[in-house]
């Protein structure tokens, strides 16, 4: 298709693979492209949060649109002051969370799409566990009828082999992220970053996190949503180009909404 000269440019959203060969392809062509790949987003939660809503927010960012979402919440990491309230509170809420038929109302996480999916997702948290990771809730095949599984929390330490990042996975992880020298953010080794949600209270703390961490988006006391009056689009290799963006103003803007504490920053 980019090399038909009716084609202008092209959109992909889909996985890193699949965006390697697209990008190549509009390359060959030289054709713009626009790529949303993968998404490994950060949830931090400093000191001074709001504990309850950190934790209410934080479930919910974790299993927007089933968990399939590419700026999901997918790693927790939580100050060490806080880490045992949050643990205790987070893993109290998802134990809550009811698995179930998609067609009920009252369901919160449904099935996966295939007994692949489902087979690969229980292998990934096997090794994982086996690898030094330790499931707090979850992480089990529901069985009878469909691809259900119970959603996981699983804890990390730095000293310990990392879970996998395959996109299926569902960890929560707990480091320390302050000390009483003020706010050190974490090192960012993950490659795929689309946006990432602080939880402070603390004005300093916010501009930093803002300020440093290596993302297309970074929200404040919110969780990572896709907002119109903003282009969209991640960092390294979750892709590049930015959609809801006027011509190459997405790859070069810093925009901030009125009244919001978040920051769109497309690199």
């Amino acid at each position: 298709m980019l090399e038909d000269p009716r084609i202008a440019a092209a959109t992909l959203t889909g996985s890193e693979a699949a965006g390697s060969q697209v990008a190549a392809a509009a390359g060959r062509a030289i054709k713009k492209v626009v790529l949303e790949l993968g998404g490994s987003d950060p949830f931090i939660v400093m000191p001074s949060a709001d504990l309850p809503a950190a934790v209410a927010t934080g479930v919910q960012a974790r299993l927007v649109n089933n968990g399939q979402s590419c700026i999901a919440a997918k790693r927790f990491l939580v100050a060490e002051p806080v880490a045992e309230e949050f643990e205790r509170r987070f893993v109290a809420a998802m134990k809550a969370v009811r698995v179930g038929d998609p067609m009920d109302e009252a369901t919160e996480v449904g099935p996966l799409a295939s007994a692949e999916m489902l087979a690969t997702l229980d292998d990934q948290v096997r090794r994982s566990a086996a690898a030094g990771a330790r499931i707090l809730t979850g992480g089990r095949r529901l069985y009878g009828p469909g691809c259900y599984y119970a959603p996981r929390c699983w804890l990390t330490s730095r000293s310990r082999p990392r879970p996998t990042r395959k996109r299926y996975s569902v960890p929560w992880r707990r480091s320390t992220g302050a000390r009483r020298g003020g706010c050190h953010p974490p090192r960012q080794r993950h490659p795929v970053r689309p946006g990432a949600s602080v939880w402070t209270n603390d004005s300093a703390e916010r501009e930093r996190f803002i300020e440093e961490i290596e993302a297309g988006m970074v929200f404040v006391n919110e969780m990572v949503v896709s907002d119109p009056r903003l282009p969209f689009g991640g960092v390294k290799r979750s892709g590049y180009g930015g959609s809801w963006a006027s011509r190459e103003s997405a790859s070069l803007s810093t925009s901030r909404p009125s009244g919001s504490t978040s920051l769109c920053r497309p690199r």
